[in-house]
């Protein structure tokens, strides 16, 4: 059955949409089909894998708020081994527009269903704020929520907030929403301050954190202006390494047999 995920935090900055884009492009790597829904309105996943946001006249708006079905307005890259519903700058209205529609927290949900068993996994990246499209992306996201965090101290300022959301969505919702785990990213080991902060995340959120640490990584961060993953643009990184653990890991876990090794 398609897991779908979606990566969640109401803090910009935090390695939300890289995590969605390198995990995603992992686990193509190793076999499995995998679909990015770019729920965000600044469109970041979409310009990240080479996509002109402002060229894309059929996406997650027109999804949403057009009643479109998912599968045309999916593009497909073989290179990176995964597929994208892409975002434009048009989804900055859908906020607003969402509000007049009947069930406008299960909009996404509903769109996707038509379309996710083509896929082995559904990643969401959802847009830095606890909005009505963060409600959708949580809605839909049957398998669980992944919180990707920063190993630094404003970082888990946030934490109480988004775990109060996630709570409400459950209670008036989506009773089944679950934490499937936390992401610690940008990871210097060098400060006292990052060990701090994984110790603290890892009280926190227990048994919920993932052991692959993605480091701060410079490769990392040029990846989005050339257009591709780091599994393309260094795949020999630190960060491309903790990515691929992270891959394997989250298979593991969801029971799937990994293979001996990537292509």
């Amino acid at each position: 059955m398609t897991k779908i995920y979606a990566f969640v935090n109401q803090k910009g900055g935090v390695g939300k949409t890289t995590s969605a884009i390198s995990l995603g492009a992992f686990l193509g790597q190793l076999g499995q089909r995998v679909l990015l829904v770019d729920l965000d309105p600044q469109a970041n996943a979409t310009s990240s894998l080479g996509i002109d946001k402002r060229n894309v006249k059929n996406g997650t708006y027109e999804v949403l708020l057009g009643g479109q079905p998912a599968g045309p307005t999916i593009l497909h890259n073989p290179r990176f081994k995964m597929s994208i519903l892409p975002a434009s700058p048009s989804l900055a209205g859908a906020e607003i527009e969402l509000i007049e529609l009947d069930h406008r927290e299960r909009r996404l949900k509903d769109a996707i269903a038509q379309s996710s068993d083509r896929y082995d996994y559904v990643l969401i990246d959802c847009p830095p704020s606890l909005s009505l499209l963060t409600v959708n992306g949580l809605v839909a996201a049957r398998d669980g929520v992944v919180i990707p965090v920063q190993c630094e101290y404003l970082a888990l300022e946030g934490l109480g907030q988004l775990t109060q959301t996630i709570n409400q969505v459950r209670r008036s919702l989506f009773p089944d929403l679950s934490i499937r785990g936390v992401v610690l990213t940008m990871y210097d080991g060098r400060t006292r301050l990052a060990v701090d902060v994984v110790q603290e995340v890892r009280k926190y959120f227990p048994n919920q954190v993932f052991e692959a640490v993605i480091p701060r990584s410079i490769r990392l961060a040029e990846a989005p202006s050339f257009g591709m993953p780091i599994t393309l643009f260094a795949p020999e990184s630190s960060a491309a390494k903790a990515y691929s653990a992270l891959a394997r890991e989250v298979l593991e876990g969801d029971g799937v047999n990994i293979p001996v090794t990537e292509e």
